[in-house]
């Protein structure tokens, strides 16, 4: 009997480690990597019609589904959602519209409340991997982010290429590009100046959002925006498969990560590096030199079993390394934290640094898991924090 366990367990495993070996020969073919990467073809909207907002729980109206051109040519379909108290002082005007997509956006009345009021605040949203604009917990997420100012903060969000309606195959230059050309559309279409302006990222969105945040701080001359608040980043992709598992069970390259010869060589095959850990340091070092005023909120779960939370503690190292021109190695900052760490009990802990120019500002909460933190008020309050203070000098 013990003989026939064994053997059939054998075969088990033998077939388990087939399996596994086939999906790293899969993972380092450029194709089936886009797809494990970035998850585009998996919807998550349950049989709903995005350019049907109103069945993702709005009111009508509220949403305004259209298009904004790509740099490489095509559609990026996106989301303008106006601000709930907004929409109560011009909701008959609202519902006397056409519902559903527009192939103008300047001649409906949500996108003149945007661009007429120069008091209006706008985030623009960059999410995950899988899913489009209506999945999971991005629609409460919306609602978290504009719920401090419901009259003021408006919410841009769009799918990468390859994603829900946009056109395209997605790549890290080509999301960049992405990302860039609704930015461009905020500010010279919806004429909202970069101060006014919130760039929120969660999970691979935190990356893009760097890459972005980094791109036009390095502009001459700079552009910085009112602030970035990264939810779940990942310091760079090589770090996050050496910790990363399929559903928190299945591992891609952590059984590898002891073996530094043969890990390093299965990383040489990764096409999307994704080095925010590298984009954070020289976004604020590029401010720290033109003396331009920004804020980073980094907020990371500690009960995230996609992305471990230690990842933000590396992208809040290398932030406040690049504050200064000696720099502060990891062990001197985590002595730091210690004495200057603000500890909140049962809803984590905060930590800030502070120079002339910026804040970066580090927030550990106890739950939150990977996606259900976007709806929750700590987000809402990072929002409000930022918008609070963007007309006003950052004190020491």
């Amino acid at each position: 009997m013990i003989h026939v366990l064994l053997r059939y367990s054998s075969y088990a495993a033998a077939i388990f480690l087939g399996l596994y070996a086939t999906l790293l020969g899969l993972l380092t073919t450029p194709a089936f990597q886009a797809h494990a990467v970035y998850l585009h073809k998996i919807q998550l909207t349950w049989f709903k019609d995005l350019n049907v907002p109103e069945s993702f729980g709005y009111l009508t109206n509220q949403v305004t589904p259209f298009n904004i051109k790509s740099s490489f040519g095509g559609k990026l379909y996106a989301w303008h959602i106006l601000p709930i108290e907004l929409y109560r002082q011009h909701e008959l005007t609202l519902i006397a519209e056409p519902a559903g997509f527009v192939d103008d956006i300047t001649s409906r009345t949500a996108f003149k409340l945007l661009r007429e009021d120069h008091e209006a605040n706008l985030v623009i949203h960059l999410h995950g991997a899988a899913g489009t604009v209506g999945s999971g917990y991005r629609v409460p997420n919306y609602r978290a982010l504009s719920a401090g100012q419901p009259s003021k903060i408006h919410i841009l969000t769009f799918d990468y290429r390859g994603f829900g309606y946009s056109d395209g195959t997605p790549s890290e230059l080509g999301i960049i590009e992405d990302a860039t050309a609704v930015v461009d559309w905020a500010m010279n279409i919806a004429g909202i100046p970069a101060s006014w302006i919130l760039i929120f990222g969660q999970s691979i969105g935190t990356a893009v959002t760097l890459a972005v945040s980094e791109h036009y701080a390095s502009q001459n001359p700079p552009i910085v925006f009112a602030g970035a608040v990264l939810v779940a980043p990942f310091a760079d992709v090589a770090s996050l498969v050496s910790t990363y598992s399929v559903a928190g069970i299945i591992p891609i390259l952590s059984p590898f990560a002891k073996f530094s010869i043969l890990f390093n060589y299965l990383n040489t095959f990764i096409k999307d590096k994704w080095l925010s850990k590298d984009r954070i340091a020289q976004y604020v070092r590029a401010n720290e030199a033109n003396g331009k005023k920004y804020r980073l909120t980094i907020i990371h779960a500690e009960d995230d079993w996609d992305i471990p939370w230690h990842h933000t503690e590396v992208i809040f190292w290398h932030a406040v390394n690049a504050t200064t021109s000696q720099g502060i190695n990891y062990e001197e900052l985590e002595a730091t934290k210690l004495n200057t760490k603000i500890h909140l009990g049962a809803a984590g802990s905060v930590t800030e640094w502070r120079t002339d120019n910026g804040v970066i500002r580090e927030e550990i909460p106890k739950t939150g898991l990977h996606d259900v933190i976007m709806g929750n008020a700590i987000i809402t309050m990072a929002v409000m924090r930022i918008f609070a203070t963007t007309a006003l000098p950052l004190v020491a």
